[in-house]
């Protein structure tokens, strides 16, 4: 029985590293996951400070990727509405030619809005660039930030 349930955490584990690319599943929630079904059906020996320290990381994990998108957007000239759609982009374009989707869609659509705000054709760009460096940025976060979260757990466990 531990062996399916791990074959379930490990799954988990991987399923929170596809979220990234398909944001329609939340990363945080499925480690989550991971960690409960360890807790609760093998072990319930993780510290209070493992878990202390999982609630602060996740919320950076949440925060990390809405900070980079709205820093990357601002940093090259986008509108408020620019970093809106490149949100929305993100998660429209996840369903729209995975996993480029993420990617073009929002890339266009800030393009669109930015243009639709009066703005020339080099700072509409300029900022759909900006989308897409905060996309990247906020992926590459997310990555190291669930590393840490998924390697601090197996040590939580061996120890």
């Amino acid at each position: 029985m531990d062996l399916i349930i791990w074959l379930l955490i490990i799954i988990s584990f991987i399923l929170s590293f596809v979220g990234i690319i398909y944001p329609i599943i939340p990363s945080p929630l499925v480690l989550w996951i991971g960690f409960l079904l360890y807790y609760f059906l093998i072990n319930n020996d993780l510290s209070g400070f493992f878990w202390l320290a999982m609630i602060i990381l996740t919320i950076i994990l949440i925060v990390s990727d809405i900070i980079a998108n709205s820093y990357f957007v601002k940093k090259y000239g986008g509108s408020k509405w620019g970093e809106r759609v490149a949100g929305i982009g993100v998660i429209v374009g996840s369903f729209i030619v995975p996993p480029f989707g993420i990617i073009i869609v929002p890339f266009f659509a800030v393009i669109v809005v930015e243009m639709l705000q009066k703005r020339s054709t080099k700072e509409a760009l300029r900022a759909a660039i900006g989308s897409l460096l905060g996309f990247l940025g906020g992926a590459i976060s997310k990555v190291v930030i669930q590393l840490v979260m998924i390697g601090w757990f197996f040590v939580s466990v061996i120890w």
